[in-house]
């Protein structure tokens, strides 16, 4: 062994790892993204979960027990419901987490000793279902004062009662398999397309490309397509597992699956080219999804509520592709919603991969250097 040959190998390749600006950034960037996000972002201590009023009793009772549940920090009011019904579809569509519900006999339930409050909770979420709990478990000291001043009796936490949906077994199979495609989607879709154009350089097959009146728009058009029909094939697998093994139903359209599925793997397989075109080589793309699908997987809800994170991650959260998805594929999955009750997250996906392969037929040239 020899100490000046040993020191020359070494010398070289740390030069050459400070050449290489993925490599570089690698080193420095995932202990500090990792950090980040699993210290800051990253939070199962639930508070203000949207939820959704419907006071139907409209007394003073009413709106002091409404504003004692408020001031738990647990939900955050951000839409009025006239009816449960309103509620229960503001629920479906997953524009709230909670949905409180007050009846017009409130005041007579609560003398009575009955159920006098109910609480909707999206229980597909378990963690959101373990939070909401805390309601039927506070101490309602203002609505209590309140009652006592009448004569009436003190509201207990008995009259409080949660209602899950979607999944009243509290199976985390349910909430985890959709989200699971969305995970598979974006690994294999993201990372199939980053290597495709590279693969051309590195083969040789770039020269034949160069020389035929293919046009970039076809070309990449073309390296899509082929990995969408994967990307289907992956879906069917997934679903009939998840049926078969977890009992995962589905509650809503099949069709509308299929095309919430499409809509994801056509803004993975976008983004997966704009990488092959930035990449020079298979390594460094598959370096490039890396940082991708941490923030993803990390951000986008799957395997943390996106309800605990704070503003900052949830807005860095929203230009993910994933994260509409599982909204998507959760609300049709479990909830029974239709496509066309989503449409905002279908319409981000939409413009999503518009921007990716504008982005990459632009940056993509049919040269050689």
């Amino acid at each position: 062994m020899n100490a000046r040959r040993l020191w020359a190998v070494m010398l070289k390749e740390l030069r050459q790892l400070r050449r290489d600006r993925i490599t570089l950034a690698m080193i420095v960037g995932i202990p500090v993204l990792q950090l980040v996000l699993f210290g800051y972002a990253i939070n199962l201590n639930l508070r203000h979960l949207s939820a959704a009023i419907a006071d139907e009793a409209r007394t003073a009772g009413s709106r002091a027990l409404v504003m004692d549940m408020l001031a738990t920090g647990v939900i955050a009011p951000t839409h009025v419901a006239d009816t449960p019904q309103e509620a229960m579809a503001l629920l479906r569509r997953g524009q709230v987490s909670v949905g409180v519900v007050v009846p017009a006999d409130f005041e007579r339930r609560r003398i009575d000793g009955r159920e006098a409050v109910q609480v909707l909770v999206d229980g597909s979420d378990t963690v959101v279902q373990s939070a909401a709990v805390q309601l039927a478990q506070m101490p309602l000291d203002n609505a209590a004062a309140l009652a006592n001043t009448t004569g009436a009796r003190e509201v207990t936490p008995q009259q409080i009662r949660v209602v899950a949906f979607y999944n009243p077994e509290r199976r985390s199979a349910v909430n985890i398999v959709p989200g699971l495609i969305g995970v598979i989607l974006t690994m294999t879709m993201v990372l199939f397309t980053a290597v495709a154009i590279v693969r051309e350089r590195e083969r040789g097959n770039m020269e034949l490309l160069i020389a035929t009146p293919v046009s970039r728009s076809e070309l990449m058009v073309g390296k899509v397509l082929p990995y969408a029909a994967i990307g289907l094939v992956q879906t069917t697998v997934i679903l009939l597992l998840g049926l078969l093994l977890f009992r995962v139903p589905v509650r809503g359209s099949l069709l509308d699956v299929y095309l919430a599925a499409v809509l994801l793997i056509l803004a993975n397989l976008t983004l997966g080219l704009l990488i092959s075109t930035r990449a020079r080589s298979q390594f460094q793309a598959m370096q490039m999804t890396f940082f991708v699908f941490l923030p993803s997987i990390l951000l986008s809800g799957f395997m943390f509520p996106f309800a605990g994170m704070p503003k900052a991650a949830q807005w860095l959260a929203e230009l993910l592709p994933l994260t509409h998805f599982l909204r998507l594929i959760r609300g049709v999955m479990l909830r029974g919603a239709s496509l066309f009750e989503l449409w905002p997250d279908a319409l981000a996906l939409l413009a999503f991969t518009t921007v990716m392969m504008t982005a990459a037929i632009l940056r993509f040239r049919k040269r050689l250097d």
